[in-house]
């Protein structure tokens, strides 16, 4: 076999070869910050993005951290299940509120 035939059948075979090979790999998944409020998106949203810019400033490029949000509304009875459904996300932080400001 000449040198030219070796060389297209290796790099034919590995060509064949490469989808299979990135199919098999797992995407890391990105890990996800959750953002719960009491209010509604228009009240809180320059939070949203203070928290993104921090982020950035940190070290944290925005497509590599997946940031969630949650919102209220105004009607604390939906805080719980707000929540939850962040939760079911499994987090590695959730911000919030540290104190209640409604009378």
């Amino acid at each position: 076999m000449r040198r030219r035939d070796f060389i297209k059948v290796i790099a034919g075979s590995a060509a064949s070869a490469w989808p299979l090979g990135a199919a098999t790999q797992q995407q890391t998944p990105k890990p996800v910050i959750g953002f719960l409020r009491p209010t509604g998106a228009a009240d809180g949203g320059h939070l949203v993005a203070a928290v993104r810019q921090g982020l950035r400033e940190s070290g944290y490029p925005s497509d590599k951290i997946a940031l969630e949000s949650r919102w209220a509304d105004g009607r604390l009875d939906r805080l719980p299940k707000l929540a939850a459904e962040l939760f079911a996300l499994r987090p590695a932080a959730i911000i919030g509120t540290s104190r209640r400001r409604w009378r």
